[in-house]
């Protein structure tokens, strides 16, 4: 069906190129000299269509049997590999184990590669995320060491946090220690 099509689009090609000649054996004439400007650049207009299509073809029909090869290729290794398969049954079971293997190994090699990727991109936003608060604990002693008032006031509330930490844990402790009095006497 290629080779029909094929050339019947080379004898529209012929064709063709055969009316592009006798449009330039008609303005070639000694009888049309007052259109000659316009008629040369429908000529030429004509010729770069003729030749845009015939490049079109010949690279369209060069495409298609590069196909056309490369499937006749495969099909022949196709049919080899199904003749090796069917070919003697320990070498078959053998082939099939080893295929196996390999495939078992190909997808454990790709889930090693996506856990060290992740593991990269993880480390990658700890980075990032340490520089970030690098850059708010800087700005946060800029400002304490600008505003001594703020710096005072948040010294005074980490020393009453401190302090009320320690008399919760004695009343804890306490408490405690009555309690395992109280249990076992």
């Amino acid at each position: 069906m290629f080779e029909t099509m094929a050339i019947e689009i080379e004898q529209l090609l012929a064709r063709l190129t055969g009316v592009n000649d006798k449009m330039a054996e008609y303005t070639n004439s000694a009888g049309v000299p007052s259109l000659n400007a316009a008629l040369m650049h429908t000529l030429q207009r004509h010729r770069d269509i003729l030749q845009d299509y015939t490049h079109e073809f010949h690279k369209t029909k060069a495409n298609f049997m590069a196909v056309r090869e490369r499937e006749n290729l495969m099909g022949s290794v196709r049919k080899d590999i199904e003749s090796y398969k069917s070919g003697s049954g320990v070498n078959n079971r053998r082939t099939e184990l080893f295929l196996k293997e390999h495939d078992h190994l190909r997808n454990s090699d790709r889930l090693i590669e996506e856990t060290i990727s992740i593991a990269m991109a993880t480390k990658e936003n700890m980075t990032s995320q340490r520089g970030m608060l690098k850059s708010i604990q800087s700005k946060m002693n800029t400002l304490a060491n600008r505003f001594p008032a703020v710096n005072s006031l948040i010294q005074r509330i980490n020393l009453r946090k401190r302090r009320d930490s320690l008399i919760l844990g004695g009343v804890i402790g306490v408490c405690t220690i009555l309690l395992l009095l109280y249990a076992f006497h």
